[in-house]
C-alpha cells in the first residue's frame, strides 16, 4: 500500500479537529455566556462544517461521517482527559482505541475515489406507478 495524498481526507481531518476546537469551547463559554469564547467557537463550528462539506463532494456519506464524527469524538474526549481533569479510567482508554482503530479501518477500506453516483431515485413516483 502506498501513501497518496488525497484532499477529501485531508478536509476531513481538518473538520475533526476544529470539531474538538468548537466542542472545548462550548465548555469554556459557559453555555455561550462569554462573549470571546463565544464567538470562537461558533467560528470554528461554521469552518469545521465547511471543511467536513467540501469532503462530502469527493466521499461516501456513511465513510465521511463515520471519521469525521469519530475524530471529534475522540480528540474531545483526550482533550477532556489531558486538559479537564476528565477520568483517564483504563476501560474509558481501552474504548477511547477502540474507536480510534474503528476509525482508522474505515480509513483503510474506503477506496480514495468514491464513485459518483446519481441522486437517489424518487421513492414516491416508484410506488405510484405500480
Amino acid at each position: 500500500m502506498t501513501f497518496r495524498f488525497n484532499m477529501a481526507w485531508f478536509y476531513v481531518l481538518i473538520g475533526g479537529l476544529l470539531d474538538v476546537g468548537w466542542a472545548y469551547g462550548m465548555k469554556v463559554s459557559k453555555g455561550f455566556t462569554e462573549p470571546l469564547p463565544s464567538a470562537v467557537t461558533i467560528a470554528l463550528l461554521i469552518l469545521s462544517f465547511w471543511f467536513f462539506s467540501k469532503a462530502m463532494t469527493m466521499l461516501e456519506i456513511g465513510v465521511a461521517y463515520a471519521v469525521f464524527t469519530g475524530i471529534g469524538t475522540a480528540g474531545t474526549a483526550v482533550v477532556g482527559m489531558l486538559f479537564l481533569g476528565e477520568s483517564t479510567d483504563p476501560l474509558r482508554l481501552f474504548f477511547l482505541a477502540l474507536l480510534i482503530a474503528g476509525i482508522i479501518g474505515l480509513k483503510l477500506i474506503t477506496p480514495d475515489d468514491a464513485p459518483d453516483k446519481p441522486d437517489a431515485p424518487d421513492r414516491a413516483s416508484e410506488g405510484a406507478s405500480s
